[in-house]
């Protein structure tokens, strides 16, 4: 433990003491870097949230978790020294409290299963866009609130569980509406070679900058990309492309 993880442990008793939740600290466990720092990134935008580091493999968490508090692992699942499920485990038998959150693109239900059976309290598929980790993280910050203290019945139980299960409230941003977003989506969907905003806004009957600020949000949130394409003359215009991954209604995200 470093010397100044006293003073950390110190710091959330007094908060907690004081009736406000102390932050959930996160160690983000994955081997590409890039990405480790991109979900890093991701945790500290969420209210609540604070990455205390990352760790590339299965090894290095291991040290950062016998000498930093930890509450709760963003954990890959492929790591370069072992699988995170069995990471997960020893720690289950080791009677470490840490949470964790699998982070994936394997798609395999029997993983899921096996997740489940580890206590895994949210199961993340890769690529993943900042509002579905934001989602989840929020989830489990209603959970850990809602599962303190002492149960006074069956229905404290169903509520605490349920805070893992339930979808939030779909968030769109400001000047955005559901129903259009889903009918520029089903436009792009259907348009395998993909589209400009001037052919979406011609589609969808809406202005060309209106039709840009759905796609561009279509790509900021991991259902769509964009590339340029270079004509003859001028500037290169922008092609999205629906992702052939991204499933279920895009108005949730």
């Amino acid at each position: 433990m470093t010397a100044s993880e006293p003073a950390d442990g110190l710091r959330a008793g007094a908060e907690a003491g004081a009736g406000r939740p102390a932050e959930v600290r996160v160690l983000v466990v994955e081997d590409d870097p890039v990405a480790a720092d991109a979900h890093a990134l991701y945790v500290g935008r969420v209210p609540g949230f604070t990455a205390v580091g990352t760790a590339h493999s299965l090894a290095e968490a291991t040290r950062v978790l016998e000498r930093t508090r930890v509450d709760l692992l963003l954990l890959d699942l492929g790591l370069p020294d072992g699988h995170g499920l069995r990471f997960a485990r020893g720690l289950r038998a080791a009677g470490h409290p840490v949470d964790v959150i699998a982070v994936t693109s394997a798609r395999d239900l029997a993983v899921v299963r096996e997740s489940v059976s580890l206590g895994v309290v949210q199961y993340v598929l890769k690529p993943f866009a900042f509002p579905t980790l934001r989602e989840r993280l929020l989830r489990y910050a209603e959970f850990r609130s809602t599962a303190a203290g002492e149960a006074a019945g069956q229905d404290d139980v169903d509520r605490a569980l349920a805070a893992l299960r339930t979808p939030l409230p779909a968030e769109l941003p400001k000047g955005l509406s559901a129903p259009t977003l889903d009918r520029v989506a089903a436009l792009l969907r259907a348009a395998p070679e993909g589209l400009t905003a001037a052919g979406a806004a011609g589609a969808a009957g809406i202005s060309r900058i209106t039709a840009r600020r759905y796609l561009e949000h279509l790509v900021d949130t991991g259902r769509a990309d964009r590339t340029p394409r270079y004509g003859q003359v001028g500037r290169p215009e922008l092609h999205y492309r629906w992702l052939a991954a991204a499933a279920g209604s895009v108005s949730k995200v």
